[in-house]
């Protein structure tokens, strides 16, 4: 079934619509959910709450990629659960997210911080079309969908090191777009 047809069926409240979400991305999503928690029964929690996510949640405009849609819910209740996990642990769980505080200002709770998450989005799709393809694969697999270095090596037929290197080199990147863009 087409993504179209999936979000109609959630437009429509059918029961069926989280039945062909899971058929067509629940690999997807299970795969994402563990490479990110490292914990069977906190990853598909999480992917059962991004069914109910986008059950309660479908927007208006109904996306055009539902994948990217689903992958997004989910990454964000994952990063969730791995902070109050973290906060609960006192450094139990490690966040991907830490490998780029540098370069990505964080005032949660500060007013000023929500006028900044536009300019932050944009400088982030300005430095993401500035990749080339490779490089953007590469930093997405890492900080978006939590790759482990070794599986994204392998997608890419590099060796471990050049990935480490091209990620630094990316986030070196990343933090001087920010510094230009008064971001940091």
């Amino acid at each position: 079934m087409d993504d179209a047809s999936i979000v109609a069926l959630y437009w429509q409240r059918s029961p069926h619509a989280t039945e062909e979400t899971a058929r067509k991305y629940g690999i997807m999503l299970r795969g994402m959910a563990y490479r990110l928690l490292r914990n069977p029964q906190d990853s598909e929690e999480c992917v059962n709450d991004t069914y109910f996510a986008a059950w309660n949640g479908m927007p208006t405009d109904r996306p055009e990629h539902l994948g990217a849609y689903l992958a997004r819910i989910l990454r964000n209740l994952s990063i969730d659960r791995l902070r109050r996990d973290h906060r609960a642990k006192r450094g139990g769980a490690e966040l991907l997210i830490e490998e780029l505080t540098e370069c990505i200002p964080s005032r949660e709770g500060d007013v000023e911080a929500t006028l900044e998450n536009e300019r932050l989005k944009e400088a982030l799709n300005r430095f993401l079309a500035s990749l080339d393809r490779e490089r953007r694969v590469v930093f997405l697999r890492r900080y978006f969908y939590g790759d482990p270095i070794n599986e994204i090596a392998a997608r890419m037929g590099w060796s471990e090191s050049r990935v480490k290197t091209a990620l630094f080199r990316l986030r070196a990147g990343l933090r001087a777009l920010l510094e230009k863009a008064e971001l940091l």
